[in-house]
């Protein structure tokens, strides 16, 4: 009886294991933060696991064009995902809106940015980082926000460009560049900035950063894709998002 009861349990365990899968996903480097969290959560509840590469979306769509074999792509964008769908690349309906990013100036420096983003005038700095805007949304949203505010042709002398937002990132926390515009996601946790100084952008200084997933063909017959998608849709997934600064 006992040896029969121990073969039961292990085939139980066997079965329930048999339907956990692996999914691999690109993710814009801005939401890197949260989305470790968010696949950590989903393998404890799911029982499937994300394998996560970070980057530019614009990289991502030239490795995807490719054949690179990611099942999902987080972009920092909509249009990129809109482009994969036009070409033929996606599971047809299942792309989705997950998060809306928000743009930040930052420094280090506890003092060196106010709240008004008064310091751009002031032209006391050495350099300002922003993301490549043609390979970047929120490069691009940098690039937008100069211009309402008449200073792009001012500034531009002194642009240190990444290749993303990571490195941008890395850029100002290293203080090779004094200040720069990130993704709020990069300083932000709990409602507060993590250190330095920092304007959140008003976000009708630029375009909305609208943030869209979809499932790739690749990932069409996986459950752990499917089930993935799902669950950033949940409340638990959002909570972390908002956590970030994030909205949807």
């Amino acid at each position: 009886m006992k040896r029969t009861l121990t073969g039961l349990v292990s085939a139980l365990c066997l079965a329930s294991g048999a339907y956990a899968a692996e999914v691999s996903v690109a993710v814009a480097a801005n939401f890197s933060a949260p989305m470790q969290k968010i696949a950590t959560a989903f393998e404890r509840d799911s029982g499937h696991q994300a394998v996560l590469s970070f980057g530019s979306t614009g990289k991502f769509y030239a490795q995807i064009s490719h054949g690179a074999p990611f099942q999902i792509l987080l972009a920092a964008d909509q249009t990129t995902p809109e482009r994969l769908e036009r070409e033929g690349m996606t599971v047809s309906g299942k792309r989705f809106t997950y998060a809306i990013g928000k743009l930040a100036l930052w420094s280090r420096q506890p003092d060196l940015v106010d709240a008004q983003g008064a310091v751009l005038r002031s032209g006391k700095f050495a350099s300002i980082a922003l993301a490549d805007p043609r390979l970047a949304p929120y490069g691009a949203a940098a690039i937008e926000t100069l211009g309402h505010l008449d200073l792009l042709k001012a500034l531009q002398a002194k642009f240190v460009q990444g290749e993303n937002i990571a490195q941008t990132y890395q850029f100002v926390a290293t203080e090779n560049a004094p200040l720069g515009f990130v993704a709020l996601s990069q300083i932000y946790a709990d409602g507060l900035i993590s250190e330095g100084s920092a304007w959140i952008v008003p976000v009708e200084f630029y375009s909305p950063l609208l943030q869209d997933a979809v499932i790739l063909k690749t990932g069409a017959d996986n459950p752990a894709a499917v089930a993935l998608a799902d669950y950033l849709r949940g409340e638990k997934a959002r909570s972390i998002m908002q956590s970030y600064g994030y909205g949807f």
